[in-house]
């Protein structure tokens, strides 16, 4: 039998030094700008039931979740999604909250994945939950933060594509459907696999809807797009859909991020509980969107009724790439190496050491034998050391000191 002990397992990865730092730093900008917007942190557990993520007709996939069970025989899951949880605590411990809630989260989820997807199944993310709020206003709100996020990260030039899932419901509604055939049509837009696409609707013949979905994945870009779609769309249920779109894109066009906003009439996100707009953040040098989010108003309940709400999670992982990739992060390294020479330095050592992070300097304590010291601190980039010896204290340079 093989072991698996010196190896993570397949869409899993240890992170060191440089990469920790970068995710470190991306996690601390990311929570500052959600901080100040007035978004407050919940923390929710890795593990949950199963039936938090199989609630209200809104399901993810089961063969895409780890599931485990607790010593009662229940079934569980490490956490493949974060707002589905957000609901439960909106429910339970936060049903008797004033709305808006501005909830935000950092934290890790987990998917399984085929092989060779091109995706991790533990993927780290930090978003935000604004419950309570609908209208043109909170749409408004969600996206610029999305390009906030993104623009407060430094990863100019970036895209921020917006759609709305009423346009997709609306069409296939009017082919009446079954949920297999819905989602597979869903599927080929996601993907914009034209000749799938087209192939799949010859079924429902010269359909006025089947018509306009062989056309939806083909209406992206700009102001455009609207004009050809309204010719599209007009006399369908999708039409004052559009007309809400579009009120939202010229608004986004008045603001600073107008000019990273596009328009993606093809966005059909694989979680089915999206209601009203979805959007996706994609920066230079990365294929898969880094930023997803969008409006769930038949998600989330407080004191058994329906809360509008809206949302979106950024893919820490892929962010911190792209920042380690334009401005490394240099690993860290100590300021000083404080070496105690003999036992009776010790507490002056530790004592010193206290001083220097006081004074805002990173001070490393030397373990090893003093004569060693010297050869270390090259080793590790140590500009400085002091040696302590006999409650006398001698400081130099790490290159005085390999002399």
């Amino acid at each position: 039998m093989p072991r698996y002990n010196l190896i993570t397992p397949e869409g899993t990865r240890d992170y060191l030094f440089e990469e920790a730092a970068a995710i470190q730093k991306t996690e601390q900008t990311i929570h500052h700008l959600f901080e100040a917007r007035g978004f407050s942190r919940v923390i929710t557990p890795a593990i949950e039931f199963l039936d938090v993520y199989n609630e209200n007709g809104h399901s993810i996939p089961v063969e895409y979740m780890y599931k485990l069970t607790d010593y009662k025989g229940r079934l569980m899951v490490i956490r493949p999604d974060s707002t589905m949880p957000i609901a439960r605590l909106c429910a339970t411990r936060l049903r008797d909250a004033a709305l808006p809630l501005r909830l935000y989260y950092s934290q890790s989820v987990y998917a399984q994945n085929r092989v060779l997807a091109g995706r991790r199944d533990e993927v780290k993310q930090s978003g935000v939950e604004l419950i309570g709020a609908e209208g043109l206003r909170a749409d408004l709100e969600m996206v610029s933060l999305a390009a906030d996020v993104l623009s407060g990260c430094h990863l100019k030039p970036f895209r921020i594509e917006i759609g709305h899932i009423g346009i997709f419901n609306a069409l296939a509604d009017a082919l009446h459907i079954d949920e297999v055939e819905r989602e597979q049509i869903r599927l080929y837009i996601e993907s914009k696999n034209y000749p799938a696409l087209d192939d799949y609707l010859v079924r429902f013949g010269d359909s006025h809807e089947a018509t306009v979905l062989r056309q939806l994945p083909r209406l992206f870009g700009t102001a455009q797009v609207f004009t050809q779609a309204q010719t599209l769309l007009a006399g369908t249920k999708a039409e004052e859909t559009l007309s809400y779109l579009k009120k939202l894109y010229e608004q986004l066009c008045r603001m600073d991020c107008g000019s990273m906003v596009s328009v993606d009439l093809g966005i059909v996100n694989r979680t089915d509980y999206y209601t009203g707009i979805v959007f996706k953040g994609y920066i230079e040098g990365h294929g898969e969107e880094v930023l997803s989010g969008g409006r769930y108003d038949r998600l989330v309940k407080q004191n058994g009724a329906y809360v509008p709400a809206i949302g979106f999670a950024v893919n820490i992982d892929a962010v911190a790439h792209a920042i380690n990739q334009k401005e490394p992060i240099a690993r860290a390294h100590a300021d000083v190496l404080i070496v105690a020479k003999d036992e009776e330095a010790l507490p002056h050592a530790f004592e010193l050491l206290s001083r220097y992070n006081e004074w805002g300097k990173t001070a490393e304590f030397f373990c090893d034998d003093a004569e060693k010291a010297r050869a270390y601190a090259t080793l590790r980039g140590i500009p400085k050391i002091v040696f302590l010896k006999e409650g006398q204290s001698e400081e130099v340079s790490a290159e005085e000191a390999s002399k």
